[in-house]
């Protein structure tokens, strides 16, 4: 799907004390998080969409990851219920902004006791794969088919071992392809896609196609020149500093 608009939000001081799973990699550095979250921007600007940047929230140290916080298509808009309890109010703020995409009839909400994060889910054309993890829970993916099924999507959803979200090692490309890494090889949710294998760089199975060019995160060649072979242009973003919280390129941005 072509995309036309990009909301994004400013990562906030307080993103040094964000959840993460990977303490070793040490904490963000918030001058460089800046930079790099800068130049996400203008890559996405470079490729003919419209950027709503949204100002920093330091009530929340996680809300730069603005994906999570809801699901977008051009038909409707879904608030979710993030399953980290430090999360749940970010959706507070989200539903003024979708309000000037949507109709307030468009716009949904995933209700407790269902979990739903954006991570999670990952859209195919007319159809949306939702990951059952850690932060979504099987009630959060049963409210999502039914609100989606009132405009014409399938759900389909794949249970989840290893990983955060479910796009952290899979992500759709265009044209039936998939990127995938770990437990995705082998699922056999996506075993009528052509999927293409990520050689040892696992995160960068987190990648974004817009508009006929994928951007990837900077510093995975071998991934790079894949992706080149199968004859897309790729434009690198650092992302280093939103890896030490998990979080990965489509993590930055809600895309419709």
């Amino acid at each position: 799907m072509n995309c036309k608009n990009v909301i994004v939000k400013i990562p906030c001081k307080a993103m040094v004390q964000g959840i993460t799973s990977h303490p070793e990699l040490g904490k963000p550095d918030y001058v460089r998080a800046l930079a790099q979250h800068d130049a996400y921007i203008k890559a996405m600007e470079s490729l003919g969409v419209k950027v709503r940047v949204l100002p920093a929230d330091e009530s929340y140290p996680d809300s730069c990851f603005v994906e999570d916080v809801a699901v977008v298509s051009e038909k409707c808009a879904v608030v979710t219920n993030p399953g980290a309890p430090s999360r749940n109010a970010e959706t507070r703020a989200i539903i003024p902004v979708l309000e000037d995409f949507w109709t307030k009839e468009s716009i949904h909400r995933i209700s407790a006791p269902g979990t739903l994060e954006g991570g999670d889910v990952m859209r195919v054309e007319n159809t949306f794969y939702a990951g059952l993890s850690e932060r979504t829970n099987a009630e959060g993916i049963r409210q999502f088919t039914v609100i989606m099924e009132r405009y014409g999507y399938k759900t389909i959803a794949v249970p989840l071992t290893e990983v955060l979200h479910l796009k952290t090692g899979v992500n759709y490309l265009d044209g039936n392809k998939l990127l995938v890494a770990g437990e995705f090889i082998t699922k056999q949710e996506f075993a009528s896609f052509d999927k293409t294998v990520i050689p040892r760089e696992d995160y960068a199975a987190n990648c974004l196609w817009i508009n006929g060019t994928v951007i990837l995160p900077a510093g995975f060649p071998k991934t790079e020149a894949i992706i080149r072979r199968l004859g897309w242009p790729v434009l690198p973003v650092d992302t280093s500093e939103f890896r030490k919280l998990d979080g990965g390129l489509s993590c930055l941005s809600l895309r419709f």
